[in-house]
């Protein structure tokens, strides 16, 4: 077994069982530290335009990916979808989606760097997991001009084979083969993807699985002073 079957066939599974696993442990054993650890009290400036911004962008990636990834090859096709148009709207959408991904993400990622009261705040892997965020959607765009590249030579087998090597992993029965011959900068991206899922429980994303439908349309919380006499 050499380093890519390793990467591709193996890692995988480890990232997504330290991902469901961990998540459940640290729930079971660790529920004071299940929460998103906001820092906005200690400092409010940008943090609310660079949230924002950086949370509707990688939502956007993550179902991306999850909606273009998973699904079936002949699903597309028979809802009209031709490979070339596929793989244009994924241009488009991963363009848009990881610009906003990387430009909020960045902003909040400095905040923690050079805020004084942020950063005395924040734990090691408060900053570590928003700079791999950061690096992993920005390996992610410089992949969109591999593909442009691709799409003027009429060319779709990069994303096809991709697609082939995620359903494989979820169906139980990787083949990394299906990858092997792909440009090394989307292997590198996968890598990283595939990492977020490893360091996920041991960071404050662990929220994500207790947001409630209505916190995208909750009022903003008031916090006022109190005024002493």
């Amino acid at each position: 077994m050499d380093l890519h079957q390793i990467i591709f066939g193996v890692y995988p599974y480890l990232c997504l069982a330290t991902f469901a696993l961990g998540s459940w442990i640290r729930f079971d054993h660790e529920q004071y530290t299940w929460k998103s650890d906001s820092s906005q009290l200690l400092s409010k400036r940008y943090m609310r335009f660079a949230s924002n911004v950086f949370h509707i962008g990688i939502l956007g990636i993550f179902g991306g990916h999850l909606v273009g990834l998973l699904t079936p090859h002949a699903v597309f096709t028979s809802l009209g979808v031709s490979d070339m148009a596929h793989q244009g709207i994924a241009i488009f959408a991963g363009g848009v989606c990881g610009l906003m991904t990387i430009f909020g993400g960045l902003i909040l990622w400095l905040r923690r760097l050079t805020n004084k009261r942020v950063r005395a705040a924040s734990r090691w892997m408060d900053i570590n997991i928003l700079g791999w965020l950061v690096l992993t959607a920005c390996v992610g765009f410089s992949t969109i001009f591999w593909s442009i590249g691709h799409a003027e030579h009429g060319d779709a087998t990069v994303m096809l084979r991709l697609a082939e090597w995620a359903q494989s992993v979820v169906t139980l029965q990787p083949n990394p083969d299906l990858i092997r011959g792909v440009d090394t900068v989307f292997k590198l991206h996968v890598f990283l993807g595939l990492s977020v899922f490893l360091f996920f429980p041991f960071t404050r994303l662990v929220h994500i699985w207790s947001a409630p439908v209505g916190y995208l349309f909750r009022a903003y919380q008031l916090v006022r002073a109190k005024r002493t006499a």
